[in-house]
């Protein structure tokens, strides 16, 4: 006699409802309300507001301090993710919790506290700066960090590392060591078991770990706002665009601007998506 699985939450009916209510009202009505925006615009003004090349100068600046940060930090995420599934050291929960400091810490704080430990006075941006035996490496006018795209991408690096690091750690945790055990007592290397055991495990959390770093540091204000220098075609980001077209009273052209915004990063976390449901599909076929 088969008996029903009993659940704790609703059935299926209501829960399906619910989810979809909430959704709605979160997620799709505001989204569905800023296109709906967009249609007092017609296509003439709508193209020549998001095609503006000082606009399209803030689109190359974010998306890709965006993209480099997510980058930096699939790897930067996973080695300290490594280090705290791997190996016990003393201060390994504090270091721990230290990963979630971006989550808790203001934005605002964290921009002003990067901001003066990166500007040219600041404790590490001063050995970076002109006349330094390390900034003359980089040329007469040394390596300038705040105030420049290079500050920027700082900033989006430390606030997207929890999400890499914390996507990565559980999947490492339940990698079970036998198997690598099994790879090396067949001869194989370090590099080969990391390559071929661990890497394919881990691909799909990576992929995960990335796409929400990326769609993270790309609506990314607070904290870069005051590193970033903010000067026209060289270190403004569209946010910032966004509030100064809002600070204009131009509400369609900050709609139309976030439109854009909203299509690249929804087209971009589609495709990573399905990378990594491609890379999931693979690694079930494989096993």
């Amino acid at each position: 006699m088969a008996f029903k699985q009993a659940s704790v939450l609703p059935g299926f009916n209501l829960s399906f409802g619910y989810t979809i209510f909430w959704l709605s009202l979160i997620v799709i009505l505001p989204l569905t309300a800023l296109v709906v925006k967009t249609t007092g615009l017609d296509w003439a003004h709508f193209w020549s507001t998001v095609s503006d090349p000082r606009v399209v100068a803030t689109y190359k600046v974010t998306f890709g301090a965006s993209l480099l940060a997510a980058v930096i930090n699939l790897f930067t995420g996973l080695l300290v993710a490594w280090v705290l599934v791997r190996y016990p050291f003393p201060g390994k929960r504090l270091i721990d919790a230290l990963v979630d400091l971006p989550f808790a810490l203001p934005t605002a704080v964290a921009g002003i506290a990067l901001a003066t430990l990166y500007a040219p006075n600041g404790w590490i941006g001063q050995w970076f700066a002109a006349g330094t035996p390390l900034g003359n490496l980089f040329g007469p006018e040394g390596l300038p960090l705040a105030f420049q795209p290079i500050g920027i991408v700082i900033a989006l690096t430390f606030v997207t590392l929890p999400f890499v690091v914390r996507t990565v750690q559980p999947v490492l945790a339940d990698i079970e060591q036998e198997l690598e055990e099994a790879a090396s007592s067949l001869g194989a290397t370090r590099w080969q078991i990391f390559r071929l055991v661990i890497l394919p495990t881990l691909w799909p959390a990576l992929l995960t770990g990335f796409s929400l770093a990326f769609a993270r540091a790309i609506g990314e204000y607070g904290s870069v706002i005051f590193i970033a220098g903010n000067m026209p075609f060289k270190s403004e980001i569209t946010p910032l665009m966004i509030i100064s077209k809002l600070e204009q009273y131009d509400y369609l052209g900050a709609t139309a601007i976030a439109v854009v915004m909203l299509v690249v990063s929804f087209a971009l976390l589609l495709a990573i998506n399905g990378l990594q449901w491609w890379s999931a599909r693979r690694l079930g076929r494989r096993n």
